[in-house]
């Protein structure tokens, strides 16, 4: 073999050697990052996400009817509330919550726990949650402006919220 082909195998081998580095490099380089870091990226990804501005425990949008029904009237009330804390139970979240409601009516007359309930609500997403209560009152109580208050607890933290509407009795 003559001196300029010795030179060209010697070259091509340091090549093939540094080709064969880089690449190398590069698979371990890709292993990394598809066992490594991708999953601890999405993890990471989706807790970025999920923090979010922290929710103050309240409820909201409260409403009130009353229906006569003959010989008595059915009050229904609804109240969402947010910002509670939810517990990861497997692969979905879990939200329990406390209620009660209280009746003030026109003529200074106050029912405590007119209606108490639980409610447990679980889902993938949960982002807030409707309350409700039904009850009767006699047909004969005074016409006028009604008072409902939820009372409202978060079994997860103990946190406590209320909120209050109206409604208005009238045969």
């Amino acid at each position: 073999m003559n001196e300029n082909m010795k030179k060209h195998e010697n070259n091509l081998g340091r090549k093939n050697t540094k080709l064969f580095f880089i690449i190398t490099s590069a698979l371990l380089a890709a292993a990394v990052i598809w066992f490594i870091i991708l999953p601890m990226g999405s993890s990471l990804i989706k807790n970025i996400l999920s923090k979010k501005e922290e929710v103050k425990f309240e409820a909201f949008s409260p409403e009130a009817f009353a229906y006569d029904i003959g010989d008595s009237w059915e009050v229904n009330a609804t109240v969402n509330v947010k910002g509670f804390v939810k517990k990861e139970i497997g692969d979905e979240l879990s939200a329990s919550f406390d209620y009660s409601v209280d009746l003030i009516g026109p003529d200074s007359l106050t029912v405590d726990d007119i209606f108490t309930d639980s409610k447990e609500v679980e889902s993938d997403e949960i982002i807030d949650v409707q309350l409700e209560a039904q009850f009767e009152l006699d047909y004969d109580s005074p016409e006028g402006q009604y008072q409902i208050k939820f009372n409202i607890i978060d079994n997860n933290s103990g946190e406590k919220t209320s909120a209050q509407c109206s409604f208005e009795l009238k045969k």
